[in-house]
């Protein structure tokens, strides 16, 4: 219970403002009438007030947490809590490095692109593509050029016929102001 209290004050003074002890109620912070008690073991120890849990886990040399504030009686557990939230860090840290990060990287196409120009942005898509992101394909109008839209949006759909062996098309090509714009996701490999 020592290296608990040590591990709060450690705690407490890295996380800020947000103590672990705001998380949970522990020990002599459980002053509720009575609690439902839950052995080291997971076992149902019955309905008994808080000093007499607090008394087992004194006797057991662990920490009575507050599991469950909200339910009547308040659910306890018998635990050692340093452990407890070593292992909830450890879980949290583990997720978090087995997330995938998708980006959205964006290739801008103008009316007057030249077939090269195409052939060559449709290299950097698939790179992007390969890579696991998301690509926006955005071609910019200006002028008079927004007249002539649906000439856009054809050059959009040759685009997308480039890449389409590494891509598949979130939805048709739409008109969004002065541009024309789809989203690429990458294919699923299989």
């Amino acid at each position: 219970m020592v290296f608990a209290l040590v591990f709060f004050e450690v705690l407490s003074k890295v996380k800020g403002d947000r103590t672990i002890k705001q998380e949970h109620q522990l020990n002599g912070d459980i002053t509720d009438r009575e609690v439902r008690v839950i052995g080291a073991n997971g076992e149902q120890l019955g309905v008994m007030s808080s000093r007499e849990a607090n008394r087992l886990a004194d006797e057991a040399g662990l920490d009575l947490v507050k599991i469950s504030p909200n339910a009547v009686p308040p659910v306890v557990r018998i635990m050692d809590y340093g452990k407890f939230i070593f292992d909830k860090a450890k879980k949290e840290k583990e997720a978090k490095k087995n997330q995938k990060i998708v980006e959205l990287k964006e290739v801008q196409l103008s009316m007057t692109i030249e077939q090269h120009d195409i052939d060559i942005k449709a290299k950097n898509a698939i790179k992007f593509l390969q890579a696991g992101n998301k690509v926006k394909v955005a071609l910019r109008m200006r002028g008079r050029q927004q007249a002539y839209f649906q000439k856009g949006i054809e050059i959009v759909n040759a685009f997308c016929a480039q890449v389409e062996e590494f891509a598949v098309k979130d939805k048709e090509p739409k008109v969004e102001g002065r541009n024309v714009v789809v989203i690429l996701n990458p294919k699923v490999k299989k």
